[in-house]
C-alpha cells in the first residue's frame, strides 16, 4: 500500500495542531455549553502531571529504556499539553527531582548523568531538533563566573553533566568581564551559563549580560544564570536580562537544551 514519504512529518504537524489548538478550543467550548462546567483553568490544571507522575518519569529515565520514557511523555502530550507546558510541568521538575535524589544519596552521579542525558534527548526529540545535521557540533556552551564570584563548585557540576550529555564545554572562571566578552566574540556558542553568588554581584552580572548580547558571535545565544540568589528568587533571572535559570545542576542542563532548541527553530 502506498504511503506518503512525509507521512511522519504530517502526522507530527497534525498532532501539534490538535494538542495546541483543537483541544484548547474544545475545552473552552465545553465551559460555554455545559451547565455548571468547571472553570477552564481547573480543567487544564487537572491534565497537568502530578508529583507521582514526575517521580515515575524520573525512575524511567534512570533506567535504560529511552522508548519507554518517550512513550510516557507522548501520553502526557496527548492529554492536550503543549511542549512548553510539558517542559515546565514535567521535564524540568523531573530534572529537579533527579537532583534531589542525588542530594539525598538515592542515586549516584553516574545515575543522574544518564538520567539527565535522557531528559535532554527527550526534549530535543519532542522539539524536533535531535535530527538536525548540526545538532552535535552546535551544542557548544561556555560556563563562566561573573565579577566578584569565586565559587565554581556549582558551575563545575553543571559542566560535568553537560560534557556527559554531549555538549562541548568551554569554561571561563576568572570572573573577568572583558575575557568573557572576548571569548563569546571570538567563538560561537549556543548557550552561556553565568553564576552569581550574592546580591553584590548582580550589577556586574547585568553588565556582563549586556556585553554578551552585544558582542556574541551567535546573535541568538541563550543566556542562563544560576546561584543562590536565583534559587531564592527565580524572577530575578529576567530582571538581569537572562533567558533562563535553574535551581540545581540537572535542571540547568535541561534549561541549556531548551535554549538550544529555541534558537535552532529560529
Amino acid at each position: 500500500m502506498y504511503q506518503r514519504p512525509d507521512a511522519a512529518d504530517r502526522q507530527g504537524s497534525l498532532a501539534r495542531i490538535v494538542s495546541g489548538e483543537i483541544i484548547p478550543r474544545l475545552l473552552r467550548l465545553h465551559t460555554e455549553v455545559v451547565v455548571n462546567a468547571p472553570p477552564i483553568d481547573d480543567v487544564i490544571k487537572s491534565l497537568r502531571p502530578n508529583g507521582a507522575e514526575i517521580d515515575e518519569l524520573a525512575h524511567i529515565v534512570l533506567g535504560d529504556d529511552l522508548d519507554a520514557a518517550a512513550d510516557y511523555v507522548t501520553v502526557m502530550r496527548d492529554r492536550g499539553l503543549s511542549m512548553e507546558a510539558l517542559y515546565v510541568e514535567l521535564l524540568e521538575p523531573t530534572a529537579r527531582f533527579l537532583g534531589t535524589m542525588w542530594e539525598n544519596d538515592e542515586c549516584d552521579f553516574i545515575d543522574v548523568t544518564f538520567g539527565v542525558a535522557r531528559l535532554q534527548t527527550l526534549l530535543s526529540i519532542f522539539n524536533e531538533t535531535y535530527a538536525l545535521p548540526e545538532f552535535e557540533t552546535r551544542r557548544q556552551v561556555i560556563m563562566a563566573t561573573t565579577p566578584g564570584n569565586h565559587h565554581v563548585f556549582g558551575a563545575s557540576m553543571i559542566e560535568k553533566l553537560l560534557v556527559a550529555g554531549g555538549w562541548q564545554v568551554t569554561t571561563e572562571y576568572s570572573g573577568d568581564a572583558d575575557e568573557i566578552a572576548r571569548t563569546v566574540r571570538d567563538n560561537w556558542f549556543a548557550v552561556i551559563g553565568l553564576t552569581a553568588g550574592s546580591d553584590l554581584q548582580v550589577e556586574g552580572l547585568k553588565s556582563v549580560i549586556v556585553d554578551v548580547r552585544r558582542d556574541s558571535k551567535n546573535r541568538n545565544i541563550g543566556i542562563m544564570v544560576g546561584g543562590p540568589i536565583f534559587t531564592a528568587d527565580p524572577a530575578l533571572a529576567a530582571e538581569v536580562g537572562a533567558d533562563a535559570t535553574a535551581p540545581n545542576a540537572p535542571a540547568a542542563v535541561l534549561a541549556a537544551q531548551k535554549l538550544f532548541d529555541i534558537a535552532a527553530r529560529k
